[in-house]
């Protein structure tokens, strides 16, 4: 009986290293995500006031050479 209970707390105590190795990875990954998505950000709206726009806005737009 009393190895049996010391084999669960060995358990357990893995167990709980286990899951603070992984919160600590989720909330890396996390911070990393978010640091990109800024990043991403920046570079859509960098590129946006660098380049003029493919598209030209309805009004502007001429009637096709068969109307």
């Amino acid at each position: 009986m009393k190895e049996r209970l010391t084999e669960l707390e060995v358990r357990v105590a893995f167990q709980e290293q286990t899951l603070q190795d992984l919160n600590e990875a989720v909330t890396r990954q996390q911070r990393e995500i978010d640091r990109l998505a800024k990043e991403l950000e920046t570079v859509k709206s960098r590129l946006a006031g660098l380049a003029p726009s493919m598209v030209i806005p309805q009004e502007e737009e001429k009637p096709p050479p068969h109307y």
